[in-house]
């Protein structure tokens, strides 16, 4: 009787630990800068790791970013990469073009070719979403360069990233007034006081995560 009970409960274990083919297996690419890494917090706190909990569908993350990183110096670590295509891929860049004072005209030309290559890696288009930039003038250390003259210059820098995502036709998420709420709510920021919290981030993926489930399931 217990070598029996003791070979049930193996086969039930084994069945119960066996991969569930019918459910799709997507693998998501997050392109990006100190915003897309969660500066200041666990890197499972970050907003693409934040997605992968939430859409239970996404088994692998793969992220390309790092903290001060503008279009340009993006572009030339993509240049130097061999990447494959993946099921889900994301775009948010730009806070540091304008911290710098680099040409916004320049920022036009560079973030519509990164773009181009978000899709090209992307084995469907309809997967493929761009983040606006968050306004950091609410925070203490924008407010001391400036909060108006930042709230300005993030306002032209999105419209521009969100024209040429309408041009393309890609899903588009606003999270920048999200972002300027931090101004009111010190919860909304890390403990540099300058990069979104954990909350925050949670916060953007309520925004997004019913969009791109909806384009997900009409594929």
């Amino acid at each position: 009787m217990i070598r029996i009970l003791f070979a049930f409960s193996f086969l039930f274990i084994s069945c119960s630990k066996e991969k569930d083919y019918s459910r799709p297996s997507l693998s998501y690419l997050a392109l990006g800068d100190s915003y897309t890494i969660g500066q200041s917090i666990k890197i499972e706190d970050s907003y693409p790791n934040q997605l992968k909990k939430k859409i239970d569908l996404i088994d692998s993350l793969k992220i390309i970013a790092k903290t001060g990183w503008t279009t340009d110096e993006l572009i030339d670590t993509l240049n130097k990469s061999n990447l494959k295509q993946y099921d889900i891929v994301s775009l948010l860049i730009g806070v540091n073009n304008q911290f710098r004072g680099y040409s916004i005209n320049n920022y036009k030309v560079e973030f519509e070719s990164l773009l181009n290559k978000t899709i090209g890696y992307s084995n469907n288009k309809k997967n493929v979403f761009v983040i606006s930039i968050p306004d950091y003038g609410v925070t203490p250390f924008g407010k001391s360069r400036g909060k108006e003259k930042i709230y300005d210059e993030i306002n032209a820098y999105n419209n521009i990233n969100r024209i040429i995502s309408e041009k393309y036709n890609v899903m588009y998420f606003n999270i920048t007034d999200i972002s300027r709420l931090a101004e009111s709510d010190s919860t909304l920021l890390a403990n540099d006081k300058l990069h979104p919290s954990e909350k925050m981030y949670s916060e953007w993926i309520d925004l997004m995560k019913g969009q791109i489930l909806d384009s997900l399931k009409s594929n």
